[in-house]
Protein backbone atom coordinates (compact mmCIF):
# COMPACT_ATOMS: atom_id res chain seq x y z
CA UNK A 1 0.00 0.00 0.00
CA UNK A 2 1.69 3.31 -0.80
CA UNK A 3 1.18 6.65 0.48
CA UNK A 4 -1.54 7.84 -2.04
CA UNK A 5 -3.76 4.66 -1.17
CA UNK A 6 -3.54 4.55 2.56
CA UNK A 7 -4.70 8.53 2.52
CA UNK A 8 -7.53 7.47 0.20
CA UNK A 9 -8.39 4.55 2.71
CA UNK A 10 -8.13 7.00 5.65
CA UNK A 11 -10.31 9.52 4.19
CA UNK A 12 -12.82 6.84 3.50
CA UNK A 13 -12.69 6.03 6.69
CA UNK A 14 -12.68 9.56 8.02
CA UNK A 15 -15.68 11.21 6.37
CA UNK A 16 -18.21 8.26 6.25
CA UNK A 17 -20.66 8.01 9.24
CA UNK A 18 -21.53 4.28 8.90
CA UNK A 19 -20.86 0.80 8.50
CA UNK A 20 -22.32 -2.49 8.12
CA UNK A 21 -21.53 -4.26 10.97
CA UNK A 22 -21.67 -8.19 10.76
CA UNK A 23 -22.36 -10.26 13.52
CA UNK A 24 -22.89 -14.05 14.21
CA UNK A 25 -26.84 -14.48 15.71
CA UNK A 26 -27.01 -17.85 17.00
CA UNK A 27 -24.75 -19.18 14.73
CA UNK A 28 -25.85 -17.55 11.64
CA UNK A 29 -24.46 -14.45 9.75
CA UNK A 30 -26.31 -10.79 10.36
CA UNK A 31 -25.59 -7.65 9.04
CA UNK A 32 -26.88 -4.26 10.41
CA UNK A 33 -26.14 -0.60 10.29
CA UNK A 34 -23.96 1.33 13.00
CA UNK A 35 -22.73 4.83 12.75
CA UNK A 36 -18.69 4.74 14.04
CA UNK A 37 -15.92 6.61 14.64
CA UNK A 38 -11.77 5.81 14.21
CA UNK A 39 -10.07 5.90 17.62
CA UNK A 40 -7.65 8.60 17.21
CA UNK A 41 -4.30 6.54 17.37
CA UNK A 42 -6.00 3.97 14.72
CA UNK A 43 -6.37 1.25 17.35
CA UNK A 44 -10.11 0.27 17.44
CA UNK A 45 -13.20 1.57 15.80
CA UNK A 46 -15.93 3.13 18.40
CA UNK A 47 -19.97 2.47 18.14
CA UNK A 48 -22.31 3.33 20.22
CA UNK A 49 -25.03 0.61 20.35
CA UNK A 50 -28.32 0.29 22.48
CA UNK A 51 -28.45 -2.71 24.36
CA UNK A 52 -31.80 -3.82 23.05
CA UNK A 53 -30.01 -4.52 19.35
CA UNK A 54 -29.66 -7.65 17.96
CA UNK A 55 -26.32 -7.04 17.13
CA UNK A 56 -25.29 -5.45 20.63
CA UNK A 57 -26.01 -9.34 22.44
CA UNK A 58 -24.66 -10.35 19.48
CA UNK A 59 -21.18 -9.29 19.94
CA UNK A 60 -21.64 -10.05 24.00
CA UNK A 61 -21.80 -13.31 23.25
CA UNK A 62 -19.46 -13.44 20.27
CA UNK A 63 -17.12 -10.81 19.94
CA UNK A 64 -15.62 -11.66 16.69
CA UNK A 65 -17.24 -8.93 14.51
CA UNK A 66 -16.67 -7.48 10.78
CA UNK A 67 -16.88 -4.11 9.86
CA UNK A 68 -17.68 -2.85 5.78
CA UNK A 69 -17.44 0.70 4.94
CA UNK A 70 -17.89 2.02 1.50
CA UNK A 71 -17.96 5.47 -0.59
CA UNK A 72 -21.15 6.92 -1.64
CA UNK A 73 -22.25 5.46 -5.37
CA UNK A 74 -22.25 8.39 -7.69
CA UNK A 75 -24.59 8.56 -10.85
CA UNK A 76 -22.92 6.32 -13.29
CA UNK A 77 -19.85 4.34 -11.57
CA UNK A 78 -19.94 0.73 -11.69
CA UNK A 79 -20.39 -0.90 -8.21
CA UNK A 80 -17.35 -3.16 -8.87
CA UNK A 81 -15.70 0.20 -8.46
CA UNK A 82 -16.43 1.58 -5.28
CA UNK A 83 -14.18 2.04 -2.79
CA UNK A 84 -14.72 -0.07 0.11
CA UNK A 85 -12.57 -1.20 3.34
CA UNK A 86 -13.58 -4.64 5.14
CA UNK A 87 -11.87 -5.30 8.39
CA UNK A 88 -12.23 -8.26 10.63
CA UNK A 89 -11.89 -7.89 14.70
CA UNK A 90 -12.65 -8.53 18.06
CA UNK A 91 -15.73 -6.10 19.91
CA UNK A 92 -15.32 -5.25 23.13
CA UNK A 93 -17.59 -2.83 25.41
CA UNK A 94 -16.34 0.30 26.78
CA UNK A 95 -18.12 0.32 30.00
CA UNK A 96 -17.57 4.45 31.35
CA UNK A 97 -15.48 3.52 34.31
CA UNK A 98 -13.40 1.71 31.99
CA UNK A 99 -9.66 3.24 30.84
CA UNK A 100 -10.08 4.92 27.46
CA UNK A 101 -13.83 5.50 27.33
CA UNK A 102 -13.40 9.16 27.53
CA UNK A 103 -11.17 9.28 24.63
CA UNK A 104 -13.57 6.93 22.61
CA UNK A 105 -16.40 9.07 23.57
CA UNK A 106 -14.95 11.89 22.30
CA UNK A 107 -13.84 10.43 18.83
CA UNK A 108 -16.76 9.00 18.55
CA UNK A 109 -18.63 12.60 19.29
CA UNK A 110 -16.02 14.53 16.85
CA UNK A 111 -17.62 12.79 14.08
CA UNK A 112 -21.24 12.24 15.05
CA UNK A 113 -21.66 15.04 16.97
CA UNK A 114 -25.79 14.94 16.91
CA UNK A 115 -25.63 11.36 18.51
CA UNK A 116 -24.96 13.20 21.82
CA UNK A 117 -28.03 13.08 23.27
CA UNK A 118 -28.25 9.39 22.79
CA UNK A 119 -25.20 9.25 25.79
CA UNK A 120 -28.16 10.03 28.02
CA UNK A 121 -30.39 7.44 26.99
CA UNK A 122 -29.46 3.80 29.52
CA UNK A 123 -29.27 1.51 27.56
CA UNK A 124 -26.61 2.78 25.09
CA UNK A 125 -22.52 1.93 25.33
CA UNK A 126 -19.64 2.04 24.02
CA UNK A 127 -17.83 -0.64 22.17
CA UNK A 128 -14.37 -0.30 20.46
CA UNK A 129 -13.70 -3.01 17.28
CA UNK A 130 -10.33 -3.95 17.71
CA UNK A 131 -8.77 -4.49 13.87
CA UNK A 132 -6.71 -7.98 12.65
CA UNK A 133 -6.90 -7.24 9.70
CA UNK A 134 -7.98 -4.83 6.70
CA UNK A 135 -9.25 -5.37 3.38
CA UNK A 136 -8.82 -1.92 0.87
CA UNK A 137 -10.04 -2.42 -2.49
CA UNK A 138 -9.63 1.22 -4.04
CA UNK A 139 -11.27 0.47 -7.02
CA UNK A 140 -11.73 -2.10 -9.61
CA UNK A 141 -8.68 -4.40 -9.67
CA UNK A 142 -6.91 -2.61 -6.97
CA UNK A 143 -7.37 -4.58 -3.81
CA UNK A 144 -5.12 -5.24 -1.03
CA UNK A 145 -5.03 -6.90 2.28
CA UNK A 146 -3.56 -5.25 5.10
CA UNK A 147 -2.61 -6.88 8.56
CA UNK A 148 -0.38 -6.29 11.74
CA UNK A 149 2.20 -3.49 12.43
CA UNK A 150 1.80 -2.39 8.43
CA UNK A 151 -2.70 -2.47 9.28
CA UNK A 152 -1.37 -0.11 12.80
CA UNK A 153 0.52 1.91 10.75
CA UNK A 154 -1.64 2.94 8.00
CA UNK A 155 -4.88 3.08 10.41
CA UNK A 156 -3.01 5.74 13.13
CA UNK A 157 -2.14 7.92 10.11
CA UNK A 158 1.85 7.14 10.59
Amino acid sequence: MDASESAALMSLLRTQPVASLATLHKGAPAVSMVPFALLPDGTGFVIHVSQLATHTQDMLHNPAVALLVTAPLAVGDSPLALPRASLQGQARPYPPDSAGHAQAREAYLAKLPDAEPLFSFGDFSLFVIEPESLRWVAGFGRAMSVVGERMRAVLSGD
